[in-house]
């Protein structure tokens, strides 16, 4: 494992991918969707923290999202799986076709 020297904010991740926030909390909800060490937590106070990813954690984010949206029926089916909101899958399913 390289070591970690960037971290960037899930907030930040989403608009520099121009994904839905909450979807992508969605998604990295369950750390194991990622490699061990590709999301981070960062406290910021005493029952205060914020999820960050590693650029590595950003390229496999990146390339999941890319492998999901080879199809209209892959991408629903993608969202089926990792997102159990009903509002955001069907804010995001609307944004077919990226």
């Amino acid at each position: 494992m390289t070591t970690v020297t960037n971290l960037c904010t899930l907030e930040y991740v989403a608009e520099m991918l121009g994904e839905d926030l909450e979807m992508l909390e969605a998604v990295i909800w369950n750390d194991d969707n990622l490699s061990y060490g590709a999301i981070v937590s960062v406290h910021t106070g005493a029952d205060e923290s914020i999820t960050t990813l590693t650029d590595d954690g950003i390229e496999e984010l990146k390339d999941m999202l890319s492998d999901a949206r080879i199809s209209q029926d892959t991408w629903h089916a993608f969202l089926e799986d990792f997102v159990d909101d009903p509002e955001i899958i069907a804010r995001v399913k609307d944004k077919w076709p990226r």
